[in-house]
């Protein structure tokens, strides 16, 4: 409408041409009747057309403020998809499942079929939507201690089985700690019983190799000192060799057992960790990070095996 204003104004409105048989008077130009034609039904359509409405933000230091009737400067602002925080309900909703179809697996031992099944589909949905698609180029993220929920590798599952442990030993906690500064991972493997707690550590150097592969060359085992608990704390009944066995006779013997184990307790604990050298070829894998977020982190290791790990502190650990 401006540009047909703009090129109205600018032409002569009329042409005088004198004429000997009737008296002068304006005679309109033919151009200047199409452009008038062509203002007007602008002027209309702008009428008809429906109310456009923005929201305005204002200016907090804009001193002259934006009067009632008056036309203002506006930014039109989208209003914030809805789409993102859905997407985020969804993954919350994906890991919760994830984390409950672990329940009574014992870290994916004792996991049926079925529950594979599931875990693994609901995996897949995850990665899918994996808000880091380049793991390595979060490193933050990876900072700091996981514990390890589930897993598909076969190698942990002797370690997992209570038969290839002695007798009351049980595995309390599996973890990986990630140093991304200074580029290394710590494995630890926590073992508990009615006398004391130990762990077996290996220590480990990474490098980068993609956006979502990390390098790990392991350098050092350390075998922890054994820190014995204050109380023995002994089964109403022990599974040996497919027999049961009742303990309660020897709950008698726990006070005198007791003392002579609080005695040792203070020369044992003071002994350094014992730690050994790791050197051969088999000391080298990869792992690839497939999702990660704040509080949840799934991995595929050079074998096809698959680990879930959760952050330390996470309520997902709670579930």
């Amino acid at each position: 409408m401006a540009s047909t204003l703009s090129q109205f104004l600018l032409n002569p409105p009329l042409t005088l041409r004198p004429n000997p048989l009737l008296p002068l008077k304006p005679t309109p130009n033919p151009s200047i009747l199409t452009r008038t034609r062509a203002l007007n039904l602008a002027l209309n359509l702008d009428r008809r057309r429906p109310p456009f409405t923005t929201r305005a933000v204002s200016d907090p230091e804009d001193e002259w403020g934006t009067e009632k009737g008056t036309f203002s400067a506006a930014v039109a602002v989208a209003e914030e998809p809805k789409a993102k925080e859905e997407g985020s309900e969804e993954i919350d909703g994906l890991k919760k499942k994830l984390v409950g179809s672990f329940y009574g697996t014992d870290r994916g031992l004792r996991a049926s079929s079925e529950t594979r099944a599931e875990i693994v589909e609901l995996i897949t949905q995850l990665e899918a939507k994996n808000p880091n698609p380049a793991p390595t180029e979060a490193l933050t993220l990876l900072n700091g201690k996981w514990i390890l929920a589930y897993t598909s590798f076969a190698g942990l599952f002797p370690l997992l089985s209570r038969g290839n442990l002695p007798l009351l030993v049980k595995v309390e906690e599996i973890s990986q700690t990630i140093d991304s500064e200074n580029f290394t991972v710590q494995n630890s493997v926590q073992f508990s019983g009615p006398l004391a707690t130990t762990s077996i550590s290996t220590n480990a150097k990474f490098e980068v190799r993609s956006p979502k592969r990390v390098q790990i060359k392991f350098v050092e085992g350390i075998i922890g000192t054994p820190q014995l608990t204050d109380s023995i704390e002994l089964p109403e009944e022990v599974e040996f060799f497919g027999q049961k066995i009742d303990l309660t006779p020897f709950k008698g013997l726990i006070t005198s057992v007791q003392d002579t184990a609080s005695s040792v307790a203070k020369t044992i604990s003071n002994q350094p960790p014992l730690k050994f050298s790791i050197s051969n070829t088999k000391a080298e894998s990869w792992l690839l990070t497939t999702y990660l977020d704040e509080e949840l982190r799934i991995s595929r290791g050079d074998g096809g095996s698959v680990f879930v790990l959760i952050k330390e502190g996470s309520s997902l650990l709670t579930n």
